[in-house]
């Protein structure tokens, strides 16, 4: 881990519109939830984009000296699950059993630190019956007259419903959640949801209203509480959240009593032709198909190149260019170490424009701009060979790739089929040293046409050789 510094990070709040100094409720500590995943498929690039982002601001404040609480929840009981399970004939409760597996495989191939905790939304629910009886005793809730064992948030009870996204109340959309015939207001929403006998006995629990399931907001609301206490310091999320779940967590939670989240972080989607990526459009992008064109490593560099809250259009060009971007500075650690005679050693400084570029609102792509600076500088050293300035260099560069979750030498990253990559790059290790002896005897015979057809050959197979004092050295 990097050295801490004094930090004067400031977030972008989307309740105030405002970038704001981070000021956590208890000094010297600081608690996240962020909105996890609904487990009905597999993930595509877009899903993980947010666990990526979240997981640089956890690495960051962890750097400034924070002890971090980091909660992350998945959602395994849900309409679209329930819907999903019957179209592939099979029970829900596997589906999300198997999806929660695939997003954790997907998580760890691109190196994002598990959460302190991880709640699924069936392990809640005491908390929820808890969360719901208490809105109704406040007046802020009420079961459906119609016998269907519904309950509903009351939303004009609730003078500030609408204030997270400043929207007022007359101009928002009925809620789509539930039956509205039980409803006092169309936009109120389901704090629990009656069981019906088309659905799975398995998928309800009992109630004081009757046997149903939640809602999806009260989970968040539940969740969050139980693990950070009623009032804690960041709530992020993507900004598709905004409203409804967000909008309707705050309401929830605050007339239940709660002061609940202190800032909240929305970031950016991914994009495949200007529009959202999600199964529905057909343009999703599962991770391990991404992940056979490029290293994990690689297109975790491509998603932390742009700012959290910067929608960003993908394509394949550019994941290929930011994977070449990457290459040049792992390659630089390469050569550096090759010259030090040994690991480059953790723990080194953080520039100035790296911790300036993180403290403004997570800056990241200002932040991988001040390391490619470090290592163009870096290039210079090398010529000289081996020195206490390249060592510090070196050092420096491995140290801000931590803080972004990017250092080649991370433990994370043996853990995701780095064994075998480093069984491959031993391999061609000795077949290119084979290559370049025959072409160095080449060379000595003054056979240039051989040299130069080895040379040839080497490079189609995507491999650069360079010339140094030391001898050649290549890469790919």
């Amino acid at each position: 881990m990097t050295q801490q510094h004094t930090s004067r990070l400031r977030l972008h709040d989307t309740a105030t519109r405002e970038v704001r100094d981070f000021v956590p409720l208890e000094e010297g500590k600081a608690g996240i939830y962020v909105c996890g995943l609904t487990v009905q498929s597999e993930p595509h690039v877009g899903h993980v984009r947010s666990a990526v982002n979240f997981d640089v601001l956890r690495r960051w404040l962890t750097a400034s000296g924070y002890d971090v609480h980091f909660i992350r929840n998945v959602t395994d009981i849900d309409d679209k699950i329930l819907a999903k399970a019957v179209e592939q004939g099979r029970p829900w409760y596997n589906l999300a059993y198997d999806m929660h597996a695939e997003l954790t495989r997907a998580l760890a191939a691109i190196n994002v630190l598990p959460p302190t905790y991880e709640p699924g939304a069936t392990g809640t629910i005491p908390e929820m019956v808890d969360l719901i009886e208490t809105l109704i005793e406040r007046g802020h809730a009420y079961p459906a007259d119609d016998a269907s064992g519904d309950v509903y948030f009351d939303v004009r009870s609730w003078p500030a419903y609408g204030e997270l996204t400043r929207q007022g109340l007359d101009d928002m959309e009925p809620a789509g959640d539930a039956d509205p015939r039980g409803k006092r207001d169309p936009r109120d929403f389901a704090l629990w949801k009656g069981y019906k006998s088309t659905e799975p006995e398995s998928a309800a629990w009992p109630s004081p209203w009757g046997r149903g399931r939640p809602g999806w907001h009260i989970e968040c609301s539940a969740m969050a509480s139980k693990y950070l206490g009623p009032a804690f310091d960041i709530h992020g999320g993507g900004v598709d959240l905004r409203f409804p779940h967000h909008e309707n967590e705050q309401a929830q939670s605050r007339a239940a009593g709660m002061p609940f989240a202190s800032y909240w972080l929305h970031n950016a989607w991914i994009t495949t032709a200007g529009e959202k990526m999600s199964k529905s459009l057909g343009n999703s992008l599962l991770v391990p198909e991404v992940l056979k064109r490029v290293r994990g490593i690689e297109l975790r560099f491509y998603m932390v190149s742009a700012h959290y809250r910067s929608h960003v259009e993908f394509s394949f060009e550019a994941l290929d260019e930011a994977a070449q971007g990457f290459r040049r500075i792992e390659n630089f650690l390469e050569r550096a170490a090759s010259t030090l005679g040994g690991e480059v050693p953790p723990g080194g400084m953080l520039c100035a424009d790296f911790i300036a570029a993180m403290d403004d609102d997570l800056g990241t792509s200002a932040a991988v701009a001040a390391i490619h600076e470090v290592v163009r500088e870096g290039n210079k050293l090398l010529g000289d060979g081996s020195s206490a300035a390249l060592r510090g260099n070196a050092a420096s560069v491995r140290a801000m790739l931590d803080v972004l979750g990017l250092d080649p030498a991370d433990q994370g990253w043996a853990a995701t089929g780095g064994a075998d990559d480093e069984k491959l790059r031993g391999a061609i290790d000795v077949l290119i040293a084979a290559m370049l002896e025959d072409r160095a005897a080449a060379r000595a015979d003054k056979d240039w046409a051989r040299a130069d057809a080895i040379r040839d050959r080497i490079k189609a197979a995507g491999i650069e050789i360079e010339d140094t004092p030391s001898g050649p050295k290549w890469s790919i």
